[in-house]
């Protein structure tokens, strides 16, 4: 054998030999680079923050339009809300537990439109919406059309927990809350009047072909552009409730209520129950919103704020500011939105005049607000 070729051979048996060793050297050498890399991050990121954040309807909220009176018991709701959810994620409870307990304290309220203060329809009914979503499994349970359903969040949690179905509606949902032993009351329980106050100046302006003046100290927002000057009264809306929570084990869950709105028609159903649109969670983000529900369902508004989180990485605060701030403004929309991620940041940006709103975090300190500025 010459020796050129004995050369070659022998390059060609090292560069074999070397090579098993060198691709698990490389191996090594990368996986011990992600573990560097990685081993700051984990360090150094905070704990998430598990807490309770909540809404209690965007719209038309002026200083002059809310008497102090009126202003210090909508706080003391919303405390109350906040202080019933977060009782339950102090002792370890989860955040749908959390969810359906802050949510409960806002439907038997007459200050919000849920439950005991849902508004009117054009027939002078009162019917009920809702829906709550596990982050950590993505179930979910909604219901809408309810008049008889005394906290229709306990009944949207039923749908998840103990159906194979995700929306009920009407008589059937009622026939289902009726099975399940959710309580049921009679439809004169719901009715005040401030809100059947409200139905009459809507009958009334409808007559005139003009729309209701608003309610005083009352989340309002004006009709969407297509609808306007159409339907009377029928175009002023009011808010709904909703919250969202992360617990101790770092699971998220939201919920949203309404009683949809005064002199509504045709069964109509807005965004709350309408997983995606009002109400939305998954592990890494979950947000309740509250404002011109056609625009949310259209632009299922709660769903893309989720997915910038987790498909852009956005921060959640800069996600429901793009579509709350950017989105919606462009389209016409008006409202707001409460979310929270999984490191429990929160982000609460409404493009409307006002939004009943507060947060609570692992120190246990309520705090409330409803205007743009304290």
């Amino acid at each position: 054998m010459s020796a050129p070729l004995r050369r070659a051979l022998h390059a060609a048996v090292l560069a074999v030999l070397m090579l098993p060793l060198g691709c698990a050297t490389s191996l090594v050498t990368q996986k011990e680079e992600e573990r560097r890399l990685r081993a700051p991050e984990d360090s150094t990121r905070p704990a998430p923050r598990w807490g309770l954040v909540i809404h209690g309807g965007a719209g038309v909220i002026s200083r002059e339009s809310l008497s102090p009176e009126r202003e210090a018991a909508v706080r003391a709701a919303l405390t109350e809300s906040l202080q019933a959810g977060h009782a339950v994620l102090a002792r370890g409870g989860t955040s749908v537990e959390a969810v359906t307990a802050a949510i409960r304290v806002l439907e038997d309220s007459p200050y919000f439109n849920a439950g005991k203060g849902a508004v009117f329809t054009h027939e002078g009914k009162n019917e009920l919406d809702a829906a709550i979503m596990n982050g950590r499994t993505r179930e979910a349970g909604a219901v809408a059309g309810l008049r008889h359903v005394k906290n229709p969040i306990t009944l949207a949690r039923a749908v998840m927990e103990k159906s194979p179905h995700v929306m009920l509606v009407g008589e059937g949902a009622e026939a289902f809350a009726k099975q399940q032993g959710v309580e049921l009351v009679a439809e004169d329980y719901f009715r005040t009047e401030e809100r059947w106050e409200s139905l009459r100046r809507a009958l009334e302006a409808e007559k005139q072909g003009s729309t209701a003046p608003p309610e005083p100290g009352q989340p309002q927002e004006p009709p969407p552009p297509q609808t306007r000057g159409g339907t009377g009264g029928e175009d002023h809306k009011f808010g709904t409730v909703g919250a969202v929570a992360l617990d101790q084990a770092g699971n998220l869950a939201a919920g949203t209520s309404t009683g949809g709105m005064t002199n509504k028609r045709f069964g109509r159903v807005g965004d709350s129950p309408i997983i995606g649109a009002g109400t939305y969670a998954d592990p890494r983000c979950a947000v309740s919103a509250t404002g011109h529900g056609e625009y949310f369902i259209r632009y299922t508004v709660a769903r893309d704020i989720c997915a910038r989180v987790e498909l852009l990485d956005l921060p959640v605060l800069e996600s429901a500011n793009q579509v709350v701030m950017d989105v919606l403004v462009e389209a016409g929309g008006e409202g707001g939105v409460i979310a929270m991620d999984a490191q429990g940041n929160v982000a609460m940006p409404f493009n409307s005049q006002g939004m009943y709103r507060g947060y609570m975090g692992p120190e246990g300190i309520a705090s409330v607000s409803i205007f743009k500025s304290p």
